[in-house]
């Protein structure tokens, strides 16, 4: 169970990615609300730029870890809001 949560503390805290040489590359990882707005751009750049295809690839492998981590956000704000509305009672979280 330790195991789980340290992996999810690291990822909800880092994004591994790879860039178009294949190396990996770590950055902090963006809140939900700038994640969401990186993959507006990305969505836009890979709309409007035509790009060469190892920078759409790492754009793509981008945007699929933002999707992967707002999903999970969204999914654990879910489940709080759940237990909150469930118990009837206000519970403290801690991020």
């Amino acid at each position: 169970m330790y195991c789980v949560y340290l992996l999810d503390h690291i990822l909800t805290n880092l994004i591994f990615v790879k860039n178009c040489f294949g190396d990996v590359m770590v950055k902090k990882q963006l809140n939900f609300e700038e994640s969401l707005k990186r993959l507006e751009e990305i969505v836009s750049e890979m709309e409007n730029v035509d790009h060469g295809l190892d920078k759409a690839l790492a754009l793509f492998s981008e945007g699929t870890e933002l999707i992967r981590f707002c999903s999970l956000k969204l999914n654990e704000t879910k489940k709080k809001v759940e237990i909150i509305t469930s118990s009837g009672k206000t519970k403290v979280f801690k991020d």
